[in-house]
Order: C-alpha cells, then structure tokens, then sequence
C-alpha cells in the first residue's frame, strides 16, 4: 500500500511539474498533457466516437490512438486518468481487425509483446463482431464492437515530435507564406464543408479566410499547382472549399466570427452569390480555381485549405515551448 501512495504522489509531482514549468522545456499542443516519466504528450477526448474515428481523429492531431507499452506507462496513465476524467473506459490502439483473433497494437505488435491486462473471461468475442479494446479505469481490457462509440485517449511520443519552426506548430505539412505572415496547408482528401473546417480545427488551424487580393492570387497559385483528380458523384470540381458561409442565414460571414464584407476580399464570381431560397445547401463558401469567391451545397465535398497564423516570427522562438527566446 505504501508503495502504490509513494508511486501516486511521484506521478502528481510529473504531472504538476508540466504544469507550473515543463511547457517551457517540451511542448506538443495546448490540449495535451506531457508526462515526464513516460517522455509523452496525452489526451482524452471527451467525445465518443467509433474505434476507426477515434483513430483517425489522433492522426488528424499529429497524434496516435494510444495503448499502453508496459504496465509503467498503464500505471501513469490510470493516475492522470482518475485525476482529470470521469469517464470508466475508453478505446486504446489495440483491435483484431487485421486478422481475426489476434489482438495487435496500432504498430503491429502483438498484444502479448505489450501491457495486456484482459478482464475475467476477456476477449471472449460476443457475437462474433468484438474486434476493438478498451481500457477500463481499473486498467483492465475488454474487445466490444468497433462500431460502439466511446472516449479514446491520443499519445504523442517526445521521441516522434518535429517542430515545424517556420510555422511554430507541429505539423511539418504547413508551408509558411512570408509576405503573408502565414502557413497554409492544401488538403487533397475532400471533405464536405463541416468534415474541412474540423479537419482545420484539429490541426490547429482554421478553413482559409481570404483577407486581401495578394493572398487570393497566392491561393490560386497554390491550387493551380496541385495534382487533381475526379472524385464521386458528391465532389465538386473546379472549386476549393474555404472559411466563410451562411449557415446562421444571417449574411455571409467567416469563420472568425466577422462579416465577409468586413474580411478585407469580397471578389465573388460572376453571378455570385446565386441567392438560394433561405434554408437551402447552398450556403457555403469555396474559391473557383482563379481565385474568385463562390457558394456551393454545403453538402457537396471538395478539396479545402487549412490556414494557419505565425503569432510570432518563427526564427525568434523556441521550437517547442512557443516561447520568445532571449
């Protein structure tokens, strides 16, 4: 008993040290937690997804779907778990999926190669469709339906972290603008407007707002230089999905919160905005291929770009803390 205290009070004092100081040492996104002892940002998300979503949601952060690589790790992450979460379980990077009935972390090891502490009677495969774990806060797993949404948990290793110093962020994909003050990242995975601008949330961005003509022609260099291809019947061709809509019907605004007449470009293409009945999909905004606004359905996928503000020049700080240097 007095070891497991001892080992409690060792893991608030990592935890609190990141806190009160080690932001200033190593630093991933303001939404994790770094470890010291484990040399590890985490997260946990709140809102219930499917395994494969949930998945997928972690490398939208530059992160992984997180398990445990040995009882250490499971140890440390049950205590920050207990200390800042409610929730009793919640997806790790473990499943079947690849082959059935042999449980591998998200890297294809072995469960048996990692932390593996199965529940009584566990995995036992109900109905033939258990295929993804969770982990419960007692440190136990279970295999359940992948298509069941629960909370999941993201990991970012220090070991694995790249600062993008041009742009003060981690994503490497982001190219800095300099005479716009801006990084940009061109997404070729379409998306309907909603799945882009969370997309661009996730990375810490924004959907592209066009402030001034000289970013709009530079938009449309960037778009001209970009592979295409056709997609399905969903996708629209020509256009580029970007920051700004009508969804509240009260006039075309940015996602910023501001007027789109107040954003600095307003240069709509012939015959646009079309004007669709209040209520209508046509309520979104994209960029033609030249740089002219457009509304399309908002229903309708399309290629986007994600816009990323520099708060400060990039060769004046530190690459992970975000701190000026001195």
């Amino acid at each position: 008993m007095c070891s497991k205290i001892l080992f409690m009070v060792l893991t608030l004092y990592f935890i609190s040290n990141f806190s009160n100081g080690q932001r200033d040492k190593k630093f991933f996104r303001t939404d994790y937690h770094y470890i010291e002892s484990t040399q590890s940002f985490y997260k946990f998300h709140t809102l219930h997804r499917p395994w494969r979503s949930a998945k997928r949601t972690c490398a939208l952060e530059s992160a992984e779907l997180f398990y445990p690589v040995d009882n250490k790790e499971a140890q440390v992450l049950l205590t920050l778990w207990t200390i800042i979460q409610p929730f009793d379980d919640a997806y790790v990077g473990i499943s079947d999926l690849l082959a059935k009935g042999t449980f591998q972390t998200i890297h294809g090891n072995l469960i048996d190669d990692v932390y593996h502490n199965w529940s009584p009677g566990e995995p036992n495969d109900a109905d033939g469709n258990e295929d993804c774990v969770i982990m419960r806060q007692d440190g136990t797993y279970n295999d359940i339906p992948c298509f069941i949404s629960k909370p999941f948990i993201c990991k970012k290793s220090l070991v694995s972290l790249e600062w993008n110093k041009e742009c003060n962020m981690p994503n490497l994909d982001y190219k800095l603008n300099k005479k716009l003050g801006r990084c940009y990242k061109f997404h070729m995975k379409p998306q309907d407007w909603s799945g882009a601008n969370g997309v661009c949330s996730y990375e810490k961005s924004y959907l592209a707002v066009i402030n001034s003509k000289q970013e709009a022609d530079f938009l449309a260099i960037l778009t001209e230089s970009m592979p295409k291809k056709k997609f399905n019947e969903d996708f629209m061709p020509g256009v580029v999905l970007l920051g700004f809509h009508d969804r509240y019907e009260e006039g075309w605004e940015t996602v910023k919160g501001t007027s789109l007449e107040d954003s600095g470009y307003m240069n709509w293409a012939k015959g646009q905005p079309d004007d669709p009945p209040r209520g209508a999909e046509d309520r979104c905004g994209s960029m033609l291929y030249n740089g002219q606004l457009s509304d399309i359905p908002c229903d309708k996928r399309g290629f986007f770009i994600c816009e990323h503000e520099v708060a400060q020049p990039a060769s004046d700080f530190d690459h992970r803390s975000g701190d000026r240097k001195r």
